[in-house]
């Protein structure tokens, strides 16, 4: 296909993923005390008295423009599939001086992993108090592009360098994680400049990237010993598809087999967009790994 037309497809995915106004959340909770370290909780719409939890990590390069209000779509999605959902919020990065204008730098270390690793040990007493329906012994954690990097790093705690501030000292309590076109393996997204060199941003630039990505890349952090499914589309322009191939192969190097869903002429965001056929993929894998 043409330069053009894939680039008219990737518009109007996106255009459509973003055209669902935002669902508000049934109920809301905080899990320390920044504006942004909250979670928002969806009720199962089946009025399920027991559901497993889906942990929902939203993307957006990790940069302050994208907060969770985006992917509330995909949240509702996934409580009316019969899901228990946590929409989790976290700091990301602020601005930074740019040519023509204000830019966004991509997170913040270490408050964007000090939320996540917060969040989900925080989450079985939030559920308990926020909603009951929901079964944190049966919790799959999902996240779409960074927050896909973000769901494979939360599963991947106990295998942090021992004077992480996040290490877990054992695998945490998870059914598995459903990382959708996730920014997986952080070597091959900086040569492919994935999110204009987000990852590179995240850690801090170029003469810290090399210390930290044992502290934060997926791709180095491995086995995780819990069952793992990548979706990824394969016209994805945003993040390509050799990201997620890259973190899979590196996981069977490891001695780890690693899921691969590989959806056809998709691009970037019909993962997390409703009114897409992928939409239904993913919570399908979901649904493998949570009942």
């Amino acid at each position: 296909m043409p330069d053009d037309a894939h680039g008219a497809r990737d518009a109007a995915e996106e255009e459509s993923a973003f055209s669902h106004p935002p669902v508000d959340p049934d109920a809301t909770a905080a899990y320390g005390d920044h504006p942004d370290q909250v979670v928002d909780f969806y009720a199962p719409r089946g009025g399920e008295e027991s559901a497993p939890l889906v942990v929902v990590l939203h993307g957006g390069a990790w940069r302050a423009p994208y907060d969770r209000r985006h992917i509330t779509p995909f949240a509702d999605f996934l409580a009316r599939r019969g899901f228990a959902v946590a929409n989790v919020e976290y700091r990301r990065g602020g601005t930074i001086p740019a040519q023509g204008g204000t830019g966004h730098v991509a997170g913040r270390w270490p408050e964007t992993f000090d939320d996540v690793a917060a969040a989900l040990d925080a989450m079985p007493a939030l559920v308990r108090q926020a909603l009951p329906a929901a079964d944190a012994r049966r919790t799959v954690v999902t996240g779409h592009s960074a927050g896909g990097h973000l769901a494979l790093w939360a599963a991947a705690r106990h295998l942090l360098p021992d004077d992480a501030p996040w290490r877990l000292d054992r695998p945490a309590p998870l059914r598995g994680v459903v990382a959708l076109a996730p920014i997986a393996d952080f070597a091959v997204a900086e040569k492919l400049d994935v999110c204009s060199g987000a990852a590179l941003q995240l850690l801090g630039g170029e003469e810290k990237f090399e210390e930290r990505q044992p502290y934060a890349d997926p791709a180095l952090l491995l086995p995780t010993g819990i069952a793992t499914t990548l979706v990824q589309g394969t016209t994805d322009a945003v993040v390509p598809q050799a990201v997620a191939e890259a973190y899979a192969e590196a996981a069977a190097k490891a001695g780890e087999v690693v899921g691969l869903t590989l959806l056809e002429a998709v691009g970037h965001f019909p993962l997390i967009d409703p009114a897409a056929d992928a939409c239904a993929v993913v919570a399908e894998e979901i649904t493998q790994l949570a009942w």
